[in-house]
């Protein structure tokens, strides 16, 4: 066999990576499952989670009342509740055993007792009370419940501090009202809203778990269509552990990074999320996020032995990821070992540091340890890919090999 210089191997490995690439890339949109965990779920699940969260805050939030008073305050303390646009009174109740069989039949979520007492504690200058009960069940409508019953609460107490105060100018009235003046600014995210909370992350999400389900489907097709059901096919092309990740990885580098930014830039524009973002920065942020997805999925491909495998085994990990990434639960009241835990994955430093760039706008150096985080994951699986690759280039060499060795026995 004649044997080749150094600039033949490098054109013959440049010529091996554009082939595989080609036949990845090719696989990519014939295979309608991995064109569907490619593109059409990148696609459609944003466009579903915006518009479910679209509302961004609860309104209306059915009430029922309990008035034991029957005085004109407790009706203004009550027209006020009704007034806000976080809750709705449907309906008053005769005593607190109706009101608790409504919250029981899902007619309401919260129930305001006003106690017999209300006005005449006001009147003789003893301090009253209002209860109120909620559905715990559903936290965002007793926040809504709560935030409104507070502030008009509030708003009546000041009405009867300066009432009682007998000033003589409005300055002293405002005085009165609020030694204090204070101020309510929401950062961020200034209409205090689900979506804006919560999409974001979902986003970063979706691109690492569609990678994880595609590449998992590629790799369980190309064991069922190998003799020895290897990952790596018998072909000349295939030959050398570093054209193979690249190639593969330059295939599916070039379609996420259309998506990526159809998921990351477009969606949230469509729903007028919040999106401060720099693009330089935040393009800079998302390469080494997809590089470290691709590198974490094809390692996660050595497990996928059909197509069905990726779905058992990466389906069900999308919830607890977005719980240890430390956005619905704040990562600081995590305990240390899923801190660490969620250090394995991506998504957990791509999330963290999006919404930083997006909604806040951070600079890279003010998400430095997210970025590197992400480089340094983009290293290693990397090298853990090459590693998995040059094992199943050996166990085809080796089942050819006991192949070759079967025929020449028969013969």
């Amino acid at each position: 066999m004649r044997q080749l210089t150094f600039r033949q191997k490098v054109i013959q490995g440049i010529y091996d990576l554009l082939y595989i690439w080609k036949q990845e890339f090719r696989t990519t949109f014939r295979d309608q499952g991995v064109l569907i965990f490619f593109v059409l779920v990148p696609i459609v699940y944003p466009l579903i989670y915006a518009f479910i969260y679209t509302n961004e805050t609860i309104r209306e939030v059915p009430a029922v009342v309990v008035d034991n008073s029957h005085s004109a305050l407790s009706r203004e303390y009550l027209r006020k509740v009704d007034a806000s646009p976080e809750v709705s009174i449907m309906s008053y109740c005769a005593d607190m055993k109706e009101a608790k069989q409504m919250l029981k039949d899902r007619k309401a979520y919260g129930i305001i007792y006003m106690p017999s007492s209300f006005s005449d504690d006001i009147v003789q200058g003893k301090q009253t009370q209002v209860s109120l009960f909620c559905d715990m069940s559903g936290l965002l409508y007793y926040k809504s419940l709560l935030n409104t019953n507070t502030s008009v609460s509030l708003d009546m107490n000041a009405d009867i501090k300066m009432e009682r105060a007998g000033n003589t100018t409005a300055r002293q009235d405002e005085i009165t009202a609020y030694p204090i003046e204070y101020e309510d600014v929401a950062l961020f995210n200034p209409t205090n809203g689900f979506a804006a909370f919560l999409i974001p992350a979902v986003l970063v999400l979706i691109i690492q778990q569609t990678l994880l389900l595609g590449i998992g489907l590629s790799a369980g097709t190309a064991r069922e269509h190998n003799r020895f059901r290897d990952l790596v096919p018998i072909n000349r092309h295939y030959n050398g552990t570093l054209r193979i990740v690249m190639g593969k990885g330059l295939s599916y580098f070039m379609v996420y990074s259309l998506v990526a930014v159809y998921v990351l830039c477009v969606v949230p524009r469509l729903f007028s999320l919040n999106q401060i973002a720099i693009p330089g920065v935040l393009s800079l942020f998302t390469l080494p996020y997809l590089a470290a997805c691709i590198f974490f999925a094809m390692t996660a491909s050595i497990a996928i032995r059909n197509r069905e495998t990726c779905m058992l085994l990466f389906v069900f990990t999308s919830v607890p990821l977005l719980f240890l990434s430390g956005i619905s639960w704040p990562g600081a009241a995590m305990p240390a070992f899923w801190k660490y835990f969620s250090y394995l994955f991506p998504s957990t430093f791509g999330i963290n540091g999006y919404v930083c760039i997006n909604s806040m706008g951070a600079t890279l150096n003010e998400v430095a340890f997210e970025y590197r985080a992400l480089w340094i994951q983009t290293g290693i699986y990397f090298l853990t890919t090459c590693w998995v690759y040059r094992w199943q280039i050996l166990q085809s060499r080796k089942h050819v090999v006991e192949e070759y060795k079967k025929y020449k026995s028969r013969k």
